[in-house]
């Protein structure tokens, strides 16, 4: 899948993911990974950045397989923008989709 398509849809895809049930950063990057490529580093950033955005909040939980994990929560204001981001896309697939 071409970089720019990715780029363009990825804050949707990710908080999509958050939408029903909150999860860690690895769990979301093999997730995502099942559809599309993905590097855990670029995840990371688009994490952070929704994070400070407010669209998602964070809280560590500890785990029987190590260290606690830091898990994301898509918070109200996150829902929104998602519900906001959604159908701007499927406004510009429809679109697109007559074009060619």
């Amino acid at each position: 899948m071409d970089a720019q398509y990715k780029k363009g849809v990825l804050d949707l895809v990710v908080l999509s993911q958050l939408k029903d049930t909150d999860a860690y950063g690895y769990e979301l990057t093999d997730r995502i990974s099942r559809e599309m490529s993905i590097k855990a580093g670029t995840l990371y950033l688009v994490l952070k950045r929704l994070k400070d955005n407010g669209y998602l909040s964070t809280y560590l939980k500890e785990s029987s397989d190590g260290p606690a994990r830091k898990y994301y929560h898509l918070t109200e204001a996150g829902d929104q923008y998602r519900n906001g981001q959604k159908e701007e896309w499927q406004s510009f697939v429809e679109k697109v989709g007559r074009l060619i």
